[in-house]
């Protein structure tokens, strides 16, 4: 039972990545080339460079590391060797290790830091985002096609106020 433990203790060690994510939006009202100069203003504010610019456009740019993500790689990590360290107490309960004794498996929480610390040395990474834009035969609907981290496309839905192909928004109770 305790090897099983040990692998969620390295996962959880290892640096987080972003998934990529695909969505489709259409907007209407707005001609193509109005919606690409929307999307490069966007991309451009956020610190983003065009990379490749054909029939899709890449964006790349640089995501910094995050100290309350850091300190919660500890916080978890910690847990998990708390775990690992009662599991092994109970499962060891008369192990004697000579010149040592009875050993504390608690002292591995001590060891949680390090997640942190290898977190802030390899946290800086470059994310990728990128987009096709299509309009419809009578150029009233644009379609764009994203492919970048779910973070960012979430954070550029809201921002840009887009709607999901398909998607109707239904204005919530609280809204003005």
């Amino acid at each position: 039972f305790a090897r099983r433990s040990s692998p969620s203790d390295y996962v959880l060690m290892k640096l987080s990545f972003a998934a990529l994510s695909k969505g489709e939006m259409e907007k209407e009202g707005k001609s193509l080339r109005e919606q690409a100069g929307e999307i490069m203003a966007y991309m451009k504010a956020n610190n983003y460079e065009v990379v490749e610019a054909g029939e899709t456009i890449t964006f790349r740019g640089l995501v910094q590391r995050s100290t309350s993500q850091a300190f919660f790689l500890v916080f978890c990590t910690a847990i998990a060797f708390a775990s690992l360290a009662l599991v092994l107490q109970i499962q060891f309960q008369d192990l004697e290790l000579p010149g040592i004794g009875k050993p504390n498996w608690f002292l591995f929480t001590l060891l949680s830091p390090y997640a942190g610390i290898y977190y802030w040395q390899q946290g800086d990474r470059q994310d990728d985002c990128s987009f096709k834009l299509e309009a419809n035969d009578d150029e009233t609907e644009n379609s764009i096609t994203v492919l970048g981290s779910e973070e960012e496309i979430e954070r550029m839905w809201r921002t840009l106020e887009w709607e999901e192909k398909g998607m109707v928004k239904v204005p919530g109770l609280l809204d003005a």
